[in-house]
């Protein structure tokens, strides 16, 4: 993310539409997992996250493409399919999966560690981090494993191993579409990896035997469509913003912001269970996360 812009302002605060943006991100981002978690209800993990993906992909392309972007090319068409398939089909499947046995908060706690683990696999390329980075990576490991000890995760297994699979996916297919395998340039390249990946995460689902049940509950309908249009367009769109006109620290706050609003959610609305221990060792995780945005600012 080469993002070194300033926030524009109105007097001495954000402008209004950074603020909105903002809050896109904190907020729907935060409240997706709570939304993914409703909608496993009635409709398995993967034809879920396919479906969701493959609409909301489908109408961003058909988007760009009225506003005279051109289509990628094959080749970007298969880094999409390759970045997709990481980070759709085993990051955002995986942790429909785990959802399945874990609490959303929990879940989201958990994936609060994926900026950490970006910063480890860019070791491979030579990237070192600073000592205040190195500290946020340390504390932010400690956090996990404090997490995975709890009633929670310990309790499940195969929730432990499903968003582990997920963190990872995602982390690689991050790093990999920085690096090696580019997308087509803006959001004409998201709408892409939205597609490849829907169509992925389709394939696990038929691989899986999934199907749908006879009745879906209305609540479950709604909740993927939320995730269609606020999680995937509104949110996306928002973010993109803060990336342009905001930043780099700013726009990356959702990622400290997301777990407690989702823990929050998950006590409030699904009564989900979080011990004094799991709250604990999620706050380890945000204060590595923390330290390791804080130690990127001061190097740039």
């Amino acid at each position: 993310m080469n993002t070194t812009t300033l926030p524009l302002k109105t007097g001495s605060g954000l402008s209004p539409k950074l603020m909105l943006c903002l809050a896109a991100t904190w907020l729907v981002w935060g409240s997706t997992y709570l939304a993914i978690k409703v909608a496993l209800i009635s409709l398995p993990p993967f034809i879920q996250m396919g479906s969701r993906f493959l609409v909301a992909g489908a109408l961003l392309a058909v988007w760009m493409r009225w506003r005279g972007a051109p289509w990628p090319s094959r080749r970007q068409w298969l880094h999409a399919l390759a970045i997709g398939g990481l980070m759709l089909g085993g990051g955002m499947g995986g942790t429909a999966t785990a959802e399945q046995t874990v609490g959303s908060g929990l879940v989201v706690a958990f994936i609060a560690v994926m900026p950490l683990m970006i910063a480890g696999l860019n070791l491979l390329w030579g990237e070192k981090p600073s000592r205040l980075e190195s500290l946020g990576i340390a504390f932010g490991l400690v956090g996990v494993l404090l997490l995975t000890q709890g009633q929670g995760f310990g309790a499940s297994p195969m929730g432990l191993v499903a968003i582990t699979v997920a963190c990872a996916s995602w982390a690689v297919g991050s790093v990999l579409s920085q690096r090696v395998w580019p997308l087509a340039p803006g959001a004409m390249g998201f709408a892409s990896e939205m597609l490849a990946g829907g169509a992925v995460l389709m394939v696990l689902s038929f691989l899986g035997g999934e199907t749908l049940p006879d009745h879906i509950e209305p609540r479950a309908l709604w909740a993927w469509a939320y995730l269609v249009v606020f999680g995937s367009l509104i949110a996306f769109n928002a973010y993109m913003v803060l990336l342009a006109e905001a930043s780099a620290g700013l726009a990356s706050s959702y990622s400290f912001v997301n777990p407690v609003i989702a823990m929050l959610l998950g006590v409030a609305l699904a009564g989900e269970q979080i011990s004094g221990h799991e709250w604990l060792a999620a706050g380890i995780v945000l204060l590595g996360v923390v330290l390791l945005l804080v130690g990127k600012a001061r190097s740039r």
